[in-house]
């Protein structure tokens, strides 16, 4: 029996927020807790059944007494709080039947003044092996939770990269970024930006001794400007409202141009008008490729989203060489990010799914799938339709 703290900063989300609201999850953990209409959730994964018993750092400010409802995987406890001293308070024992995430409500019943609390972490005494973010330089990571990749075996010289996305319904929620064909420089892909807007995604990062990269040309209603943070480099955007439950097309381009510089083309084939899209031809200097480093990921970019999960699957795979043959891919390689490899969270999945490649993150599922497996899909033998010599270049 040991007794682990769960930090709240790093662990937890407001995932009822009513209008007005005021309440932050931040370095010192729930804090401004005012609704009690709010409620925040904490996270922690047990690697095998056992009791688990919980606890609430906290203390108040601006109140003297406050009573608060603490949930425990399904099983509500009332805890009073009491004196602006920090301290633990317990909550309650609970049973946990199967490996998984403990989830830990907090909701606010009655306060004589001020707030309902604040509450730093969680307090959890269990004998079974605990999983959660305990890296406070890498919070927001955390809380964005776990990126997987599929990773593609394609030959050299290959020209064009070929992939088709499919969002099942209900898995296309705000902050997703389903990435589609990405390659070592950059990546496109669609996203969720909003609950109104969503894009078609197109980013080629400037070169390794920082020369920049540069806009060739870019399709109609294509919007383009720079990136950074992550690096930086450029990224082109079409606002389009893709659908889940619909699969779309991607196409890739990437061949040197012959004077030192590599270009980056991209196209989208949208169903709903029958017709490919053109992104946009990027020219990234200092640089000779063809395709290489081929995958896919997913992502969620929302560190206060990080809770909820999302699904995707690529299927038909190709590359057409640079003689212009097509070959088919079917080995893909699962792996995770450092949320993932560190274990700071440990809701991710990839693999095989109805013949296609799948991978799932969020949402604190329990059925997590090992990292750094490879996976070989059926073969299709459908080879890409498109003629890429009639691809719009505007």
């Amino acid at each position: 029996m040991s007794t682990k703290t769960v930090a709240l900063a790093g662990n937890a989300f407001l995932t009822t927020v009513p209008a007005g609201a005021v309440e932050v999850i931040n370095n010192n953990g729930l804090t401004n807790w005012n609704n009690p209409n709010t409620i925040c959730s904490a996270y922690f994964r047990m690697a095998s059944a056992a009791s688990v018993t919980v606890g609430l750092n906290a203390y108040l400010t601006g109140s003297n007494n406050s009573t608060v409802r603490v949930t425990v995987n399904g099983t509500a406890f009332t805890v009073q709080l009491a004196g602006t001293t920090p301290k633990t308070y317990p909550v309650g024992t609970v049973s946990v039947t199967a490996p998984g995430y403990v989830k830990v409500d907090m909701q606010g019943v009655t306060k004589d003044g001020g707030f309902f609390g604040v509450v730093s972490d969680l307090s959890v005494t269990t004998t079974s092996a605990l999983a959660y973010a305990n890296d406070p330089a890498n919070y927001y990571w955390s809380r964005r939770g776990p990126s997987v990749h599929m990773g593609y075996t394609v030959p050299t010289n290959s020209e064009y990269f070929y992939n088709e996305v499919t969002v099942p319904e209900g898995q296309d929620v705000v902050g997703s970024y389903f990435m589609v064909a990405g390659f070592s420089t950059g990546y496109s892909g669609i996203q969720v930006n909003s609950a109104t807007e969503r894009w078609i995604l197109f980013s080629v990062w400037d070169a390794d001794n920082g020369q920049k990269t540069t806009l060739v040309s870019k399709g109609a209603g294509v919007v383009d400007n720079t990136f950074d943070g992550e690096g930086t480099g450029g990224k082109a955007y079409l606002v389009f409202k893709w659908a889940a439950g619909t699969t779309y097309k991607f196409i890739t381009r990437i061949r040197p141009d012959g004077s030192g510089s590599t270009l980056f083309s991209a196209w989208f084939f949208a169903p709903e008008s029958n017709s490919w899209r053109y992104i946009a031809t990027w020219k990234r200097p200092s640089t000779n490729t063809y395709q290489s480093g081929v995958h896919s990921f997913l992502e969620n970019f929302v560190d206060t989203l990080g809770y909820t999960g999302r699904r995707v699957q690529y299927g038909n795979q190709w590359v057409r060489n640079v003689n212009g043959t097509w070959s088919e891919v079917t080995a893909g390689r699962f792996t995770g990010d450092a949320t993932a490899t560190n274990a700071q969270r440990m809701d991710y999945a990839g693999g095989l799914e109805n013949g296609r490649f799948y991978l799932r993150n969020g949402g604190f599922f329990a059925d997590y799938v090992a990292l750094n497996q490879n996976f070989n899909r059926p073969a299709t033998g459908t080879q890409p339709t498109v003629d890429v010599n009639t691809l719009p270049t505007q």
